[in-house]
């Protein structure tokens, strides 16, 4: 039998983020060195990377940085929440998030293709799969620019990186503190616009249909259709813009209010959450 302990298991699977039997495999493989143990997963990763291609991928993390005024939101995402909270996972979405600061990248095309480490993020992807033994993918990047950008970071458990990710851009004069607690306030209530202009109109167009076809349907007075439209929409456009959100914490007043008593402006927001 190969000479190694429970602790050198322990240490080669925070290593990799690989399974149980996969470790033992190796360091059998390996009669119990940990470097070679390492080079056998790695190899055996990368023969496993075809059939790996069709696995869904709904765990991982998102990163986030500001660089000279501008935001860079990226996620990046594995199989499994044991592969997501290991350090190499977490090395390499920090390295995904390197690049894409380097590169300047507003869309994962260009984002693939740029270089971090001497080496292209398209690359990384290949080789962390083959090291961790699951399907890895960057799956998006954003970057946001503004007189401030505020990042916020949320843990949805304490045993796992970062699952939602914000960027807030603002304008205005000591706007830190307001811009802060705007993020976590889009963190935790996902408005999907910051205005309603930001709403396609084909959508708004949408919800009056759905919203007076109800109305009829209820058997309301055709003459009051038009009231209870608007009053939908205004429902639709408080649920789904960051501006006339009631703010998290303060329900009596809207984020616009909130913003506007601090004398700062949204200019615009994006709002990451792992595999949605």
């Amino acid at each position: 039998m190969a000479n190694y302990t429970a602790a050198d298991i322990k240490a080669l699977r925070e290593r990799t983020g690989a399974g149980m039997l996969d470790v033992k495999k190796a360091l059998d493989e390996a009669e119990g060195d940990q470097q070679k143990a390492l080079e056998i997963i790695r190899v055996k990763g990368l023969k496993g990377v075809t059939k790996r291609e069709g696995r869904a991928t709904a765990e991982g993390l998102v990163a986030a940085r500001v660089d000279n005024g501008v935001g860079y939101l990226v996620e990046v995402n594995s199989e499994t929440d044991f592969v997501a909270k290991s350090a190499p996972f977490i090395e390499f979405g920090n390295s995904v998030l390197d690049a894409a600061v380097s590169a300047g990248a507003d869309n994962l095309e260009d984002l693939l293709k740029a270089t971090s480490n001497g080496k292209t993020v398209e690359e990384q992807v290949t080789e962390a799969g083959a090291l961790l033994g699951e399907k890895v993918v960057v799956r998006r990047v954003a970057r946001l620019e503004g007189q401030n950008v505020a990042v916020y970071l949320h843990k949805t458990s304490k045993d796992l990186p970062a699952q939602v990710g914000v960027l807030l851009s603002v304008e205005g004069e000591n706007t830190d503190e307001v811009a802060h607690d705007v993020a976590v306030h889009i963190a935790a209530m996902s408005p999907k616009y910051l205005d309603e202009s930001g709403i396609p109109e084909d959508q708004v167009e949408s919800e009056r249909h759905i919203a007076e076809e109800t109305a009829r349907s209820e058997g309301k007075p055709e003459k009051i259709i038009p009231q209870i439209v608007q009053g939908r929409l205004k429902g639709f456009f408080k649920e789904n813009t960051l501006l006339d959100q009631d703010f998290a914490k303060d329900s009596k007043k809207s984020v616009a209010q909130v913003l506007e008593e601090a004398g700062a402006k949204a200019t615009g927001f994006v709002r990451f959450r792992v595999g949605n």
